[in-house]
């Protein structure tokens, strides 16, 4: 792989550390739209800083997950690394690669900063440098412990993220602070990355609404407010046939005290139909249902239909082993990331690769009910009228895969199938 041309911007990335009128700072910050080119130039000038730079020095690479570090950065890093002459040897079970370059040879450790708990792993290693992917998606802990971590005369720090409400400890500790921090801030649209074409561009203008627009387009640090999905139009998204459906998938929000929701799902013609939906309010009813029950109505709602799975809240420990039991049904524990559940059912309303039967009232409800909480600092729907929404985030989390960069797959991944 080579990299044919570069955006100022993106130069500027590469090398503000050779640059005099640059030079004096001691990190850089670079944040801005999705597939703005931020995250290549930033991890390309990051190891050439580095091998340029230090001879036996460590490093960190950081993402959200070690997994994610190596899918978005490492793997198209790699063949531009060794097209310029670099030796990269990846230690896979190990997590770190050594880069050798023109007789120096340095070592670069991975890390992920999931949750508190990560900030331990990365406690106690004496580096040189580190690179920060999405820092906006990893705890505060994590973050500082990185970078108390880098100790050595010349260190510098990198980050890059997409933007997030502008409440975050991020946004206002760094970037609203760059210069008290004595770091470059450097601001990236997609119009700064040259191999970008207009048609992935208007691609991803049509992907997106709202705040996910503001902040995954404009690249704006927006706060999140008024319905959780205003893309959500009966008109479009509202059924009355029966489609041939060749493949279905059932997804299943538990709950005792609070509503159950269950959705059938059937895929057809490259959309996925909620063909009929099965929703028990035991406050409203005035009695609680046992899981029996429940799966009984699990039974009901599906017929004779051959069910890949059932996708369910993961909290719901004894319906599970409630479904086991009777042997039918392969169980699935949903993925409960909320916001990114959030902006995967908002990618795929637009794109017009869900549908919902007339019949499916519950859910059509709480679409124009279900709105974000106001003034919470962060992004986070109101805990009311969401049983039926969070049924339908965990069967979209679970079919439509993340792959980049905030950028979602509109295809089915079979994988797990």
């Amino acid at each position: 792989m080579t990299i044919k041309r570069l955006s100022d911007k993106q130069r500027l990335t590469v090398n503000w550390w050779l640059n005099p009128k640059f030079s004096r700072y001691d990190a850089i910050i670079c944040d801005g739209a999705v597939r703005s080119g931020k995250t290549m130039s930033m991890s390309l000038g990051f190891v050439i800083w580095a091998v340029s730079s230090f001879d036996g020095g460590a490093f960190a690479m950081c993402g959200k997950t070690v997994t994610s570090l190596r899918r978005n950065v490492i793997t198209p890093l790699l063949p531009v690394l060794r097209d310029i002459g670099m030796i990269c040897e990846v230690k896979v079970s190990r997590s770190y690669m050594d880069v050798s370059y023109c007789g120096r040879k340095n070592r670069f450790y991975f890390f992920g900063g999931r949750d508190e708990g990560s900030a331990a792993l990365i406690q106690g290693v004496t580096l040189c440098g580190v690179f920060l992917d999405e820092a906006a998606l990893m705890p505060r802990s994590f973050v500082e412990q990185a970078l108390a971590r880098c100790s050595v005369n010349g260190s510098k720090m990198w980050f890059n993220c997409n933007p997030d409400t502008p409440s975050h400890w991020f946004y206002n500790e760094w970037i609203r602070k760059a210069e008290s921090k004595n770091a470059l801030y450097l601001h990236f649209t997609m119009d700064d990355n040259p191999s970008l074409s207009e048609e992935l561009k208007n691609r991803y203008k049509r992907l997106y609404s709202g705040a996910f627009y503001d902040r995954f387009v404009l690249g704006k640090w927006t706060a999140s407010e008024g319905t959780v999905y205003p893309m959500f139009d009966p008109k479009k998204h509202v059924f009355d046939h029966e489609p041939q459906c060749e493949r279905y998938i059932v997804s299943c929000d538990y709950g005792t005290v609070n509503p159950t929701s269950i959705g059938l799902w059937g895929y057809s013609g490259g959309i996925w139909y909620r063909l009929r939906e099965y929703y028990y309010a035991s406050k409203k009813e005035g009695i609680c249902r046992t899981d029996e029950e429940h799966y009984a109505a699990l039974e009901e709602l599906v017929g004779d239909k051959k069910v890949e799975k059932v996708i369910i809240d993961p909290s719901a420990a004894s319906f599970i082993e409630c479904i086991k039991r009777h042997g039918r049904f392969r169980t699935v524990k949903a993925d409960n990331d909320v916001v990114t559940g959030i902006r995967r059912v908002s990618a795929v309303l637009k794109e017009g690769k869900l549908m919902f039967h007339s019949s499916c009232r519950s859910i059509i409800r709480e679409f124009s009910l279900y709105r974000w909480a106001d003034k919470t600092g962060t992004d986070a729907p109101i805990k009311d009228n969401d049983h039926a929404m969070d049924d339908m985030r965990y069967f979209v989390s679970e079919v439509f895969k993340s792959v980049d960069d905030g950028f979602f797959a509109l295809s089915v991944d079979r994988s797990a199938v």
